[in-house]
C-alpha cells in the first residue's frame, strides 16, 4: 500500500507593500512624488542611519491630492521601513505623520479596502 505523505512549502513573500498616507494637520505645501520618496528616505536615514537609507523602497503610486502612497519593500525590510515612517514627526519644519493604512505581501490585496466598500 503506498503511504500518504503530505509536504507544505512555505515561501515568505519576496516584497511586501504598503498603503500610507501623509498627514500635515497645518495645511501648507504638499510634498510632490520626488519629495515624498526623499521623506521616505529621511524617515529611514534619520531612524536607521546611512544603512536604512540605502534600503530599496519603491513608491509604486502616490497621489499628490490625498497624500497616499503605495510603497514595496523587501520583505526583510518591512519592519525597518514601518517604523522609520511612524516615528518620523517633522516635514520642512512642520509637524506631519505618516499614517500605515493597509500591508500585504500581496499587491492584488492592497486594491481594495472591505471598510470602505458602499453597497447599493
Amino acid at each position: 500500500a503506498a503511504a500518504f505523505e503530505r509536504r507544505v512549502l512555505r515561501r515568505a513573500a519576496e516584497h511586501h507593500y504598503l498603503r500610507v498616507r501623509l498627514e500635515l494637520p497645518d495645511g501648507g505645501a504638499r510634498p510632490n512624488a520626488a519629495q515624498f520618496k526623499q521623506l521616505v528616505v529621511t524617515a529611514l536615514r534619520e531612524l536607521h542611519g546611512e544603512v536604512g537609507a540605502a534600503l530599496p523602497v519603491d513608491v509604486l503610486t502616490y497621489e499628490e491630492k490625498t497624500l497616499s502612497a503605495i510603497l514595496r519593500v523587501i520583505s526583510s525590510d518591512f519592519v525597518r521601513l514601518w517604523s522609520a515612517l511612524t516615528l518620523l514627526g517633522f516635514y520642512q519644519n512642520r509637524r506631519c505623520a505618516f499614517r500605515v493604512l493597509q500591508t500585504s505581501p500581496f499587491l492584488l490585496a492592497l486594491s481594495g479596502n472591505s471598510r470602505e466598500l458602499v453597497l447599493d
